[in-house]
């Protein structure tokens, strides 16, 4: 029997600590905003995630973590005759392209963006079924929850410090005229180098992010990070502004009553 539910009524940590106290193994699919996640467990431990089942698979997540070049993720999908992860990230190490290291830490990268941001929902619905697991083919990596909630419990605290510094992601971005701004003599990570590689005043920041599908929380962390660092500043886009879309507010979720948490961990430990 399926759990369904409210994020207003039970937020992403509340789900994820009855998941991680009752052991469970099944499939957790959250529905919001035209948004949708999917999330796995086994035995109370995280294995796999996927965001609107837009996920590029393993080829992707491999480019997205830096372990190959958007050349070699080119030719490796032109020449794949296989979508099942497993069977290419076979071929993949046997060829030499990466190690098994670099695979595990790439799904494993994969697995905690996409979960991360979903401490970030407060409005949508859920729906948990279980025993319910990915499909044979998808790589899986077992995580604790534990550090997983207490990361994405802090990370929510930071997304609304975050949502106060840039509230507006139609602003555009230019560089700085310090001149001892020099990007090649600071340490940047490679998705920061790809939001650098767009910045420019006639693109807006939520438009840099879509063309990096990133989400707004890494977005946000990184264009902070540029500003605190003096790098950029904000600029009106040149050419016509784009309207905010709805998505943008995020409130707080409304106090939960003790009587619905005990209520849904019984249905839980039950299941």
């Amino acid at each position: 029997m399926a759990l369904k539910g409210s994020l207003k009524d039970f937020n992403v940590t509340q789900l994820f600590n009855l998941i991680n106290l009752a052991r469970k193994t099944g499939s957790l699919t959250i529905e919001g905003s035209g948004r949708k996640a999917e999330v796995c467990f086994k035995e109370g431990r995280l294995v796999y995630a996927s965001l609107n089942g837009q996920d590029d698979g393993l080829i992707g997540m491999l480019e997205k973590a830096g372990k190959i070049s958007s050349e070699q993720s080119l030719v490796i999908r032109a020449r794949s005759k296989t979508d099942a992860d497993k069977e290419l990230g076979l071929l993949l190490i046997n060829a030499g392209y990466v190690t098994q290291d670099d695979i595990v830490q790439s799904v494993r990268s994969h697995t905690l963006d996409v979960v991360y941001l979903l401490f970030t929902w407060t409005d949508g619905s859920f729906r948990f079924e279980p025993n319910r697991l990915p499909a044979e083919g998808a790589i899986t990596v077992p995580i604790n929850l534990e550090n997983i909630i207490m990361e994405g419990s802090r990370r929510v605290k930071e997304y609304e410090m975050l949502q106060n510094e840039l509230p507006d992601l139609n602003m555009a971005l230019k560089f700085t005229e310090r001149p001892d701004a020099k990007l090649h003599d600071i340490n940047l990570t490679v998705e920061e180098w790809r939001v650098i590689s767009f910045i420019n005043p006639r693109n807006t920041i939520r438009q840099i992010s879509k063309a990096n599908s990133m989400p707004d929380f890494k977005m946000r962390r990184i264009v902070y990070g540029l500003l605190s660092a003096g790098l950029v500043e904000l600029v009106i886009p040149e050419g016509p502004k784009q309207a905010p879309s709805a998505s943008e507010a995020v409130s707080a979720p409304p106090p939960v009553k003790r009587s619905l948490i005990l209520r849904l961990i019984d249905r839980v430990k039950r299941m």
